[in-house]
């Protein structure tokens, strides 16, 4: 029983493989043609309108999501609601994907019609290149004949897998080609577990203003009644001439601890050099640098901008931030 129930389930996967191999292969000039027209749009601030029905209509709003999410500008429109006031959310300056496995899906009929009339470029997504959409159209994605991955009911399985994975190749693309940093993907992605990986230092960093600083002359009594007080778990220490010289942690607190330790100064008691970061580095960087960069993990950097302190990164508020 086990095992009918694995053989089926493998087979459907592997059907599906085959039909996205079958698109890999299938690609062409169309595609490239495809991408010169997405981008020559979005550059003169178009967007990319994604339209379908049904099940090409669910992998339509996916697609449209995936390029809005990779800094191409888009947006689902239902080809119903099209036909009852939304075509006036698809301009002159906007190209449209429509996508439909058969190509005669009748709710289309509006926007293509909508875009023959306005001079709207039209990319259809089709696996029937001689369908209605596709002789409308002004470039055809043609999908591949491939097989849906129920042998009995020819429900859509592997055709909106495919569909899907062209989309991907659309969005992927565009986003290759426009070379976005990671810096500039969180700017679409602030929430979520990707979003906090790429928050920066400066995101997360404790300002100068809330730091315990003292001078190389100040007792250590006055030192830690400083550093009571701010509670970030060090304190760090500036020359005469407010650079920094050092930094005192609870480790170096340890190793002078004696009887005569409250009457030293900071800066017999620091460690000198302390290590550093800049404020437009990734805090997942900082976190890199506490816990595997250094012999002994250490748990703050000192944050540095142009020679000047800036602030000073903890790696609780990391931990806080959901960066690790």
């Amino acid at each position: 029983m086990t095992e009918t129930i694995l053989s089926i389930a493998r087979n459907a996967i592997l059907t599906e493989r085959d039909g996205l191999t079958a698109l890999a292969d299938a690609l062409d000039s169309r595609f490239a043609h495809a991408i010169e027209k997405l981008e020559k749009a979005t550059a003169a601030g178009g967007r990319i309108i994604v339209t379908g029905m049904g099940k090409s209509g669910h992998v339509a709003r996916k697609i449209a999501a995936t390029l809005a999410s990779t800094s191409s500008p888009a947006q689902f429109v239902h080809p119903g609601e099209a036909s009852h006031g939304d075509l006036g959310m698809i301009t002159e300056k906007d190209v449209v994907i429509a996508m439909s496995n058969s190509g005669e899906a009748p709710e289309l009929a509006d926007i293509i019609a909508y875009t023959r009339r306005f001079g709207i470029p039209l990319i259809a997504i089709t696996a029937k290149p001689g369908s209605t959409l596709a002789q409308h159209s002004d470039i055809v994605l043609a999908l591949p004949d491939v097989k849906e991955a129920s042998p009995s009911i020819h429900t859509p399985t592997t055709s909106t897998t495919i569909t899907m994975a062209l989309g991907d190749a659309l969005a992927v693309t565009l986003l290759e080609r426009r070379g976005l940093t990671p810096e500039q993907y969180r700017v679409f992605h602030p929430g979520g577990k990707l979003g906090q990986r790429l928050k920066k230092v400066s995101d997360l960093m404790d300002r100068i203003e809330n730091l315990p600083i003292v001078t190389t002359a100040t007792t250590m009594d006055k030192t830690l009644l400083v550093m009571t007080e701010k509670n970030v778990g060090c304190v760090i220490v500036e020359d005469d001439k407010g650079n920094v010289a050092g930094i005192i942690t609870d480790g170096d607190l340890k190793r002078h601890m004696s009887p005569t330790l409250l009457a030293e100064k900071a800066g017999d008691v620091m460690t000198t050099n302390p290590r550093s970061i800049t404020p437009d580095a990734l805090a997942a960087e900082a976190v890199d640098m506490m816990l595997k960069t250094f012999k002994t993990p250490i748990t703050s950097l000192l944050v540095m901008e142009d020679g000047r302190l800036a602030g000073l990164i903890r790696i609780q508020a990391c931990l806080q931030a959901g960066v690790i």
